[in-house]
């Protein structure tokens, strides 16, 4: 039971780290699966690798509470008004990747939940970044704040969002690179992008919970036990992360976490290829 502990622990460092970077949290949890395995069932580790983000929602919901509070003493009408715009525009961004996630969930999950997939998407989206970032290196973004982006950016930023369902797409690094295009400021991109996890996240987790339940599939204590660790650990994680990034991106471009992802994209194709041939 301790070595699963510990490897719980090592699950919600990854989920803490790659949550919000634009290297794809999922994508990484599905690598790390190939070589770290948790003793649960399969059906409860489908669980676990979604539901274990709910420690990195609530690490945003701390860290920016007041922002979000519509309802805070400290906050003049005008104040509460645009936090209240704020929740609207974050809830219209998440019906896209809604509308189209819910009756893919399962077609999703049986089709592209694997290393391949995962490597190819790190690679194109690598590319991506690099592209991006150079075409708009001298480009002036028309919002800087996220009160500042208008129902049709946010709502276009949800439509990036659908790109995320491929594993290894990034749900931060679609929204991100999405709010960047249409004229978003790096910071207010990532900090929108973090305020939309947190519908987004909530319904995946409440969903695979649902399925999870009504599949009549029995959990141990250990294995809830393994999930409860695995949530904190990545809380945690989360809060120094989130800190990190946002100081980050103020000063500097996301090009390095294109070139992250395409080392690693050639790193996991090559790996596997060599063990399929030697195999």
């Amino acid at each position: 039971m301790v070595i699963e502990i510990l490897k719980a622990i090592f699950f919600g460092i990854v989920e803490g780290i790659t949550e919000w970077l634009p290297i794809s949290s999922t994508g990484h949890m599905i690598l790390l699966n190939e070589f770290v395995k948790l003793q649960v069932s399969d059906e409860f580790y489908k669980l676990f690798e979604v539901v274990i983000q709910l420690g990195a929602i609530l690490a945003v919901i701390l860290l920016f509470f007041h922002k979000l509070n519509p309802f805070s003493p400290s906050k003049s009408a005008p104040q509460k008004r645009n936090t209240w715009r704020l929740w609207f525009k974050v809830v219209l961004a998440v019906i896209p990747s809604a509308v189209i996630g819910l009756p893919l969930d399962d077609w999703m999950d049986a089709h592209f939940y694997n290393y391949v997939v995962v490597a190819i998407t790190l690679i194109v989206y690598g590319i991506a970044f690099l592209f991006v970032e150079r075409e708009n290196s001298h480009r002036r973004a028309y919002a800087n704040s996220v009160y500042d982006i208008d129902l049709k950016t946010a709502m276009l930023i949800g439509c990036f969002q659908c790109l995320s369902l491929i594993p290894g797409t990034s749900r931060s690094g679609s929204t991100i690179l999405g709010a960047i295009i249409l004229g978003v400021g790096r910071a207010a991109g990532a900090e929108f992008s973090f305020f939309l996890a947190i519908p987004t996240m909530l319904g995946a987790s409440v969903l695979k919970l649902v399925k999870f339940l009504l599949s009549g599939v029995s959990a141990t204590g250990a294995e809830w036990a393994i999930l409860a660790v695995g949530c904190v650990v990545s809380f945690v994680v989360s809060l120094l992360v989130i800190k990190g990034l946002m100081e980050y991106v103020r000063k500097h471009s996301f090009a390095v976490f294109g070139v992250y992802r395409i080392i690693l994209g050639v790193l996991v194709l090559g790996y596997f290829a060599f063990q399929t041939l030697h195999a």
